[in-house]
């Protein structure tokens, strides 16, 4: 925890620093704090990179990844492209502990912010940027009975579903729903 909390302090967790912006092809959303930004940087587990807790191919998909940069500060990929806001680790993960050349937006204010990537290459590479929209393909894939309804994933995952059976649509609880949707 320490080590997390010095981490953080010397900028190297939230990006402080300076990130060029070249060419980039990302488009606006219109977000707090958005800045436009294309980088080189390495594929990294966070928690890896954080505590040295490393485990093989950056935790399989169950950790959240980010991208280390030359000058050491790592990048919270938080998001990928798709509009749900589904997060970026389907498509970092095929390059994990790769240097990749990424685009997207650096979103929110001082040294809090988070990086929503919609494209990636390698690094040095010419190949064409692919767009971050892994998320979905994945979850088809681990819940072929429900992608198979053709309802959009969100109406039909089980952990949507159990969060608002338990906490309601709003999230405020069971009460608070029924009366917000009595009134609507």
């Amino acid at each position: 925890m320490r080590k997390l909390l010095s981490m953080i302090a010397a900028g190297l967790v939230c990006v402080a620093s300076p990130v060029s912006a070249q060419e980039s092809q990302a488009e606006s959303w219109g977000l707090l704090g958005e800045q436009a930004l294309r980088f080189e940087g390495k594929v990294t587990d966070l928690l890896c990179a954080i505590t040295g807790n490393c485990p093989a191919d950056c935790g399989a998909g169950k950790r959240q990844l980010g991208l280390l940069r030359d000058d050491g500060s790592l990048v919270v990929v938080g998001k990928n492209v798709q509009a749900a806001f589904n997060g970026g680790v389907p498509d970092m993960l095929p390059f994990c502990g790769q240097r990749v050349e990424v685009d997207g937006l650096m979103v929110g204010e001082g040294a809090t912010k988070l990086y929503q990537v919609q494209l990636v290459r390698p690094a040095g590479s010419d190949a064409v940027f692919e767009k971050t929209t892994r998320w979905t393909d994945v979850w088809a894939a681990s819940h072929p009975d429900l992608a198979a309804t053709g309802d959009p994933w969100f109406r039909k995952d089980p952990r949507v579903l159990s969060r608002i059976k338990a906490e309601g649509y709003l999230g405020l609880g069971l009460e608070v729903d029924r009366k917000f949707i009595a009134e609507w």
